[in-house]
């Protein structure tokens, strides 16, 4: 049927859509108030500009077309990180510190899980020009505000850092294709598959490895791995970086897996993914990402989050949200006045259009204005 949406792309109903933008409106107006500016990219661009930095998997996920002005290939976002970091570097060209926030719908080829969507509606924020972490601490603050905003708090943040493993990797000797390989085995926790893979490597990288996925845990796991692995400068400066964040963020929810390394391909420090009651996938990811702004043709560092406003609202209940007057369709100076009136006031006010009487319920109406004793008032909507 022609008419019929292809899988994993929906229309958001009256309901539905209210719902959505209530809470985009709630949250932006959050980043606001931290000093996070809006920006509002383009729907698509050329390709390599859409996925410079951000490694194959988001050039796999992005659809592709050809432009029949230019002749080159153009792309439909997948990610507005990318996008975001491009302003920062070439629009905005800010020596200090830029603090951007974005909310709009991307494009998938291929939904994440079996009942996500293709067309996620992605909201998130972005600190740029600031290295340390300070900026980190800032950015999961503001991620956990976003939660409870939400009015679906995080019930926990996993945090993690992949210069652990791109130490404990370069120290193993591997090349880049292995190197991949022992990624998708750590990210999955295979040990059994972890074991086989290390069988060569020397006894102290090897035994490095092997512990990260038992590495998961409150503070407590941070003081095993500073007993425990390679006394590596770039391990200690990740394990420093994770115990400044214990330390700052104690009254959050927070916990530490050493070996989720999600976006190993786009992030190069502190990694998190938050979660909210009922809610066995992440609600919203992030960390630090230096090196998309390289990429770019300018250092600049960056760190941030996104989530996707749809999977957030899923368990909200819909706004319980006043009913419309129906007014009369006739052409009356004063009954303009009160019809406008009543909307400055935040009234809905919906014009009875000739020969639909009995269906105003469905507008809405629980209310109509008539004119009573020469003044129009509001009264319960007769006869629907």
């Amino acid at each position: 049927m022609r008419w019929v949406l292809p899988d994993h792309i929906q229309d958001a109903l009256p309901s539905e859509a209210e719902k959505l933008e209530a809470l985009r409106r709630k949250l932006l107006d959050a980043f606001r108030t931290h000093g996070y500016q809006l920006v509002m990219p383009p729907l698509l661009e050329y390709l390599d500009s859409l996925t410079t930095g951000a490694g194959q998997d988001l050039r796999l996920r992005t659809y592709q077309l050809v432009d029949q002005l230019s002749g080159r290939t153009m792309g439909v976002r997948a990610d507005m990180t990318p996008q975001v970091t491009r302003i920062d570097s070439h629009l905005l060209n800010r020596q200090g510190v830029s603090r951007l926030c974005y909310c709009g719908s991307v494009l998938h080829t291929l939904p994440s899980t079996l009942t996500a969507t293709r067309e996620p509606l992605q909201l998130g924020a972005e600190l740029y020009g600031h290295a340390g972490i300070e900026a980190d601490i800032e950015i999961l603050r503001l991620l956990a505000e976003v939660m409870r905003l939400a009015d679906v708090p995080a019930t926990r943040i996993d945090i993690g850092h992949v210069g652990l493993f791109h130490a404990l990797a370069a120290r193993a000797g591997f090349v880049p294709e292995r190197e991949e390989m022992l990624f998708d085995v750590l990210q999955s926790k295979d040990v059994p598959g972890l074991r086989d893979m290390l069988a060569g490597v020397e006894a102290p990288v090897r035994e490095a490895l092997l512990l990260l996925p038992q590495l998961y845990g409150g503070a407590e796991v941070l003081d095993i791995a500073a007993a425990r692995l390679p006394k590596d400068a770039e391990v200690l400066a990740a394990l420093d970086d994770l115990q400044r964040l214990a330390a700052a963020l104690s009254d959050l929810p927070i916990s530490f897996d050493l070996s989720d390394l999600r976006g190993y391909h786009y992030h190069s420090g502190v990694v998190f993914a938050a979660y909210g009651k009922g809610s066995p996938a992440a609600l919203a990811l992030g960390g630090r990402y230096d090196r998309v702004a390289e990429a770019f043709g300018r250092s600049r560092p960056a760190t941030g989050f996104s989530l996707d406003l749809r999977e957030l609202a899923l368990g909200l209940p819909e706004l319980a949200t006043d009913g419309a007057i129906l007014a009369p369709a006739v052409v009356d100076a004063g009954l303009a006045a009160e019809v406008t009136a009543l909307r400055a006031r935040g009234e809905i006010v919906v014009a009875a259009l000739p020969g639909h009487d009995g269906t105003w319920n469905e507008a809405g109406c629980d209310r109509q204005l008539v004119m009573r004793g020469g003044r129009w008032t509001v009264e319960p909507l007769q006869g629907e």
